[in-house]
C-alpha cells in the first residue's frame, strides 16, 4: 500500500483512497512527480511530509545535525586511533602487539553494527549503568549531556570504522617497507620508528587517505542503524520511519542526502589521494 492505505488503513473504500490521492497530489504519474520533485529539489523545496503536512526541511530540522555530530564525533576518534595502531602494527609487525591488534580488527571486521551496539548496550547501559541505553537529546541539553547521550552510538561506529582504517595503515606501510629506499635507510641506522613515520607513512598516505575517505562516507550513510537501535533522533531514524510510513517526499528527501554526502566524499577521496601522490598528477 501507499500513504493513504497507512493512514486510513487497509479496510478504507476506493473512493476513500482515490480522494487521498487527490488530495495528496497522488493521482498523477510515478515518473511526473519524481521529475517535478528533483527540480523542486534543486531549488531547496523538499516538499511536504504526506503524514503531517508539514515541510520536509522543517521535518529534518536538526535531524541533519544530530547525525553530522555522531559522524563527527566517530570520525575524530576513529581516524588517529586507527593511524598510531596501524603505524604501531607495522612497526612491530609479527609480534604479539600486531597479532592483537589484527585479532582485533578482524573481529570488527566480521561482527555487524548491530551486534556491537547491542553488546555496548548490555555491557555499559544494562550491566553498569555508565551511559543511557536510549540516545535522547535535544536543544535544551548541555554539550556534556548530549556526549553522554550519544556516547554509546558514536562508541559503536567507532569501532564499526576503525578496523578497515587500521588494516589498510598497516598494510600500507608494509608493502613498503621492502622498498628500495627503505632498504638503504636501514642500511644508514636509521631507527625503524623514524624509518616508518618520515620515510613509510608519507608514501602511503595515498592509499591510506582513499581508506579513510571512504569509510568517512560509510560513517554518514551507515549510520542508519545505529540510530534505530538506541533511538537516536538522527536523519537515518526518520528515515525508517518515513519508509513504514509510506511518507515519500520525507525518503526521498533523506535518501537524497545521504546520496548527496557519499558523492561528494568519495570524490574528494580521490582528489585527496592524487594530491598527496605526486605521481598521479603528474603521470609523465
Amino acid at each position: 500500500g501507499d500513504v493513504c492505505t497507512a493512514m486510513m488503513g487497509q479496510m478504507a473504500s476506493e473512493d476513500k483512497v482515490a480522494a487521498c490521492h487527490r488530495a495528496l497530489n497522488l493521482d498523477r504519474p510515478v515518473h511526473l512527480r519524481y521529475i517535478e520533485w528533483l527540480i523542486n529539489f534543486a531549488q531547496g523545496d523538499m516538499g511536504k511530509a504526506l503524514t503531517n503536512h508539514r515541510d520536509v526541511v522543517d521535518v529534518i530540522g536538526n535531524r541533519v545535525g544530530n547525525t553530522f555530530f555522531l559522524a563527527i564525533a566517530a570520525a575524530l576518534i576513529a581516524i588517529p586511533i586507527s593511524l598510531v595502531l596501524g603505524v604501531l602494527a607495522a612497526l612491530y609487525r609479527n609480534s604479539f602487539l600486531d597479532r592483537s591488534i589484527s585479532m582485533i580488527t578482524l573481529s570488527g571486521i566480521s561482527v555487524p553494527d548491530f551486534f556491537i551496539a547491542y553488546i555496548l548496550m548490555a555491557i555499559f547501559a544494562v550491566s553498569y549503568g555508565f551511559f543511557p541505553a536510549i540516545s535522547n537529546i535535544d536543544d535544551s541539553m548541555s554539550l556534556a549531556e548530549r556526549i553522554t547521550a550519544s556516547a554509546l552510538p558514536v562508541l559503536t561506529l567507532t569501532l564499526a570504522v576503525s578496523a578497515h582504517m587500521m588494516r589498510m595503515t598497516r598494510a600500507s606501510i608494509v608493502s613498503l617497507m621492502a622498498s628500495p629506499y627503505i632498504e638503504m635507510a636501514k642500511l644508514k641506522g636509521i631507527k625503524p620508528s623514524r624509518i616508518i613515520v618520515f620515510h613509510a607513512l608519507p608514501n602511503a598516505w595515498s592509499p591510506i587517505i582513499q581508506v579513510i575517505m571512504l569509510n568517512l562516507a560509510w560513517l554518514v550513510v551507515g549510520v542508519v542503524i545505529v540510530e534505530v537501535v538506541f533511538v537516536y533522533p538522527g536523519l537515518g531514524a526518520l528515515m525508517i520511519d518515513a519508509v513504514f510510513l509510506r511518507d515519500l517526499p520525507t525518503v526521498r528527501a533523506t535518501a537524497m542526502i545521504f546520496a548527496t554526502v557519499y558523492v561528494i566524499l568519495n570524490l574528494l577521496a580521490d582528489i585527496l589521494s592524487m594530491m598527496s601522490n605526486p605521481r598521479l598528477m603528474h603521470p609523465k
